[in-house]
C-alpha cells in the first residue's frame, strides 16, 4: 500500500500517475466511487471525500478503511491533509476532519511508503529510497 498526502492542489494525483504509470482508467475518484470498487482498485484519489460520503450515509469510515486496507494492500491512496488550519464551527466538518485523520493514520501505518507533496515536490516520510 502507498499513501500520498498533502494540501489541496499540491500535485498529488499527477505525481502518482507519473511515478506509478497509471492511466486515467486505473485511478478512481473517492468522491463518487463505491466501497466495492476500492477492493480491486489500483489507485483512489480524493479519499478524504470518500470518508465524507461514508459519514453522510451514517457508515463507519474507520471500519471501512480498515476493511479496504485488509482486502487491497496494493492500493495507492491519495488524500488531502484536512486537519490543519482553522477549526470549523460546524460539528459535521469537525467530525469529518477527526475521522479523516484516524483513517489516514490507519492507511499510513499499513503503507510501505507515505509521501507528502508540497508545491509539487514529493517528500518521502516513510519507506522509499
Amino acid at each position: 500500500m502507498i499513501m500520498i498526502t498533502g494540501g489541496a492542489y499540491q500535485g498529488k494525483t499527477a505525481y502518482a500517475a507519473e511515478r506509478f504509470r497509471l492511466s486515467p482508467e486505473e485511478m478512481i475518484d473517492g468522491a463518487v466511487c463505491e466501497y466495492t470498487e476500492l477492493i480491486n482498485a489500483k489507485c483512489v484519489y480524493n479519499y478524504h471525500e470518500f470518508i465524507k460520503k461514508l459519514l453522510r450515509n451514517g457508515e463507519d469510515a474507520v471500519q471501512c478503511t480498515t476493511e479496504i486496507c485488509d482486502n487491497n494492500n496494493g492500493l495507492i491512496v491519495i488524500m488531502n491533509e484536512i486537519g490543519s488550519g482553522i477549526i470549523p464551527l460546524d460539528r459535521e466538518e469537525r467530525s469529518w476532519r477527526e475521522v479523516a485523520g484516524r483513517c489516514g493514520c490507519i492507511i499510513a501505518e499499513r503503507s510501505d511508503e507515505v509521501i507528502r507533496m508540497i508545491c509539487g515536490i514529493p517528500q518521502m516520510i516513510k519507506g522509499g529510497e
